[in-house]
């Protein structure tokens, strides 16, 4: 039992409990439009520390989505630096993105985006099924023992169409953990979830993120959901300009 916890759990790093995992500094973003350039963050500076959980709400539309975007290299800044511990992932493009995506980042988003033609189980092997045989561990075992934590062990051979929300979320939950990664990055995760569902599927990310040392960074406009994180912070809050007004 005890070698089963250690194939679910991380190691905690050897780095100084003080220094940030997460560093992001004077971070903007703007995007085309027809009448110009939008700006969608704006000096951005954010510190995260490992193990920490933190939740950032704002209004729709204020760039939450598109902070974790960035953080996670699913798109590039136009200026400023992101640094999990020391790489720098504001520079990272194309395969070196893609990599550090399977190897750093777990995601968990509002839409379940689940495969409809695979298992549980295989929904939550999928991401790293192309380089099973690379892997340090059994990737199949490392499913099952997923989603028995997320309390789906006797649903791993059901389809997404035979599934709740609240089960296809737990699978999602279960695939963005499955490459141990360093931090996770939950975007509106109940959004499409009654708010009782809600919260159980939160207190299970919750629960694994704790257990896990993983760093979980969490948009969403739920104030009853925000209240669960250790820090809870305003987007407009981690703009520079705001801040020496």
């Amino acid at each position: 039992m005890e070698q089963e916890q250690d194939n679910i759990e991380q190691d905690e790093e050897s780095a100084p409990p003080d220094t940030p995992l997460l560093r992001v500094k004077n971070l903007s973003k703007t995007y085309s439009i027809p009448d110009g350039r939008l700006q969608v963050l704006q000096e951005v500076d954010l510190q995260v520390q490992r193990g920490e959980f933190i939740a950032i709400t704002g209004p729709s539309g204020s760039g939450k989505t598109t902070l974790l975007s960035l953080l996670g290299a699913l798109d590039s800044p136009d200026s400023g630096e992101i640094w999990l511990e020391d790489r720098a992932v504001n520079l990272l493009r194309g395969t070196a993105a893609a990599d550090f995506r399977r190897d750093q980042v777990g995601f968990v988003f509002q839409l379940f985006y689940l495969l409809p033609n695979l298992t549980a189980l295989e929904n939550v092997m999928a991401p790293l099924l192309p380089y099973r045989r690379k892997l340090s561990f059994d990737l199949k075992k490392r499913a099952q023992q997923l989603l028995e934590r997320v309390g789906l062990a006797d649903r791993q051979g059901y389809p997404p169409a035979r599934l709740s929300g609240g089960e296809q979320q737990r699978v999602a939950i279960a695939r963005a953990l499955i490459n141990r990664p360093k931090i996770v990055l939950a975007d509106e995760p109940t959004g499409n979830l009654d708010p009782k569902t809600g919260i159980e599927v939160l207190e299970v990310l919750r629960e694994l993120q704790r257990t896990g040392n993983q760093t979980l960074i969490m948009v969403t406009h739920d104030p009853q959901l925000a209240a669960l994180a250790d820090r809870r912070i305003q987007l407009e809050q981690l703009r520079r300009a705001d801040r020496q007004v």
